[in-house]
């Protein structure tokens, strides 16, 4: 027990919970930063991550991920990016895709040899702040208040509680009609067009999870499994721009919307 105890205490202590903002991506270079890909894990031989113009540019051509040295918890994440021209085979003509995963934990492609295992802010054209639970040896498990739409299951704050350890929660106005298509847009979609810049918010506070699109709230969960972890950024077939990667202390937490708005 004293051992356990002992493990318990250096793994918390290795978490950082921001006191300042942190930029997780400086603007110049991947300090801070390593690379995971499906076909070469460790090394990077197409430059799938790099900086360009003080950006950092996530190609798509392989699938994989970027992530964090560092592990993090308690936090106000704010990511902003936009999408590239280039898309890859063999999701040439499907929706643009990649997400934002965080308390990623366990070993480096995990999850189909390829992401940690974590829980999911999606980036995808039409589904930008779903929730995606990504498997691994521990699945991680999210409940959400859900409104059920035949198989499918989307955010409504007071709607049936539903606790899932694997699959999406769709944010609340993601469009039944949805297609795996480039350039797909829902009626609601509070995702900003092509080539235009999204600020795209995770508040990882506890064993609550809340996600914003350019302000909306657009999905929140509870009873979080993992409340702690690495940010690891996907490259899944589409190329994607980010100008921003940043933590911060919570000191406002965003109000959940009236269950009479959505």
């Amino acid at each position: 027990m004293r051992l356990l105890l002992l493990l318990l205490a250096g793994s918390l202590s290795a978490q950082i919970q921001p006191a300042k903002p942190i930029k997780l991506f400086n603007g110049q270079n991947l300090d801070g930063w390593y690379t995971w890909l499906r076909e070469n894990r460790y090394e990077d031989p197409k430059k799938v991550f790099s900086v360009e113009n003080g950006m950092l540019r996530v190609s798509g051509e392989e699938w994989g991920g970027i992530a964090t040295k560092q592990e993090y918890r308690d936090y106000h994440l704010i990511v902003e990016w936009k999408w590239g021209k280039k898309t890859w085979p063999p999701r040439l003509k499907n929706a643009r895709d990649s997400g934002i995963l965080i308390h990623a934990v366990g070993e480096d492609g995990r999850y189909n040899n390829t992401w940690l295992e974590s829980i999911e802010s999606q980036i995808i054209e039409g589904g930008a702040g779903d929730i995606i639970l990504v498997g691994g040896k521990n699945k991680p498990e999210l409940t959400v208040e859900i409104r059920e739409l035949g198989k499918e299951v989307y955010w409504k704050k007071g709607g049936k509680p539903v606790t899932k350890n694997a699959g999406r929660f769709n944010w609340w106005g993601r469009s039944p009609a949805w297609k795996d298509e480039i350039d797909f847009r829902g009626v609601e979609d509070v995702e900003k067009p092509v080539g235009q810049w999204n600020r795209q918010e995770v508040f990882a506070d506890g064993d609550k999870i809340t996600c914003l699109v350019n302000g909306q709230v657009v999905i929140h969960g509870t009873n979080a499994s993992h409340r702690a972890g690495k940010i690891q950024l996907q490259s899944e077939g589409a190329e994607i721009l980010f100008r921003r990667v940043e933590i911060r202390p919570i000191k406002r937490r965003p109000r959940i919307p009236d269950p009479a708005i959505r």
